[in-house]
């Protein structure tokens, strides 16, 4: 076996480097603007014309929007920050430790839901495409063996690397 066949190449790592991660940055800090734009704005207005138990709902899934946002935008500022030269890897995994990419998710069965403004739920939605890109980028990054667990047993590494592609670059 040659050693190039044991070191794959690390196409996450390589996209954290690239015009896709300067993409996949200025979409969700786009999204977050947006997003305060929305809440400050047009959500503000419409949430007071909400039933109850939707303007309850409303503002729990605003302030689950909002931490989502925040935290995925910390990654990306820190990955930012890498790229940059500004950080070392060391000191980007310390303040990793703060952000949290793995929660935050949303009900869509929850009562009321089908009540929210349509902009609304867009805005949820588009943030939950986002955070599971970064949250898969996050872990074929810095945590490879993690990555590596969660794909099926029979997945050689061209398969891995095409679904890692796949899901990064994908904008459902």
């Amino acid at each position: 076996m040659s050693e190039t066949s044991l070191n794959p190449i690390n196409l996450a790592d390589r996209m954290a480097n690239s015009s896709q991660f300067k993409a996949l940055y200025a979409e969700g800090m786009g999204l977050v603007e947006e997003t305060a734009n929305y809440l400050d704005g047009p959500g503000r207005a419409a949430s007071k014309d909400l039933p109850r138990l939707a303007g309850v709902l409303y503002a729990a899934e605003s302030m689950r929007l909002t931490t989502r946002l925040m935290q995925m935008a910390s990654w990306l500022l820190l990955q930012r920050a890498v790229n940059n030269g500004e950080m070392n890897r060391d000191q980007v995994l310390a303040e990793k430790n703060k952000v949290r990419l793995d929660s935050f998710q949303c009900d869509r069965s929850a009562q009321g839901w089908s009540d929210l403004p349509d902009e609304f739920k867009d805005l949820v939605e588009r943030s939950l495409r986002i955070q599971n890109r970064v949250a898969l980028l996050d872990r074929e990054i810095y945590r490879p063996e993690e990555a590596a667990a969660l794909k099926p047993d029979n997945e050689n590494s061209v398969q891995a690397q095409q679904h890692l592609l796949q899901t990064v670059f994908s904008k459902r």
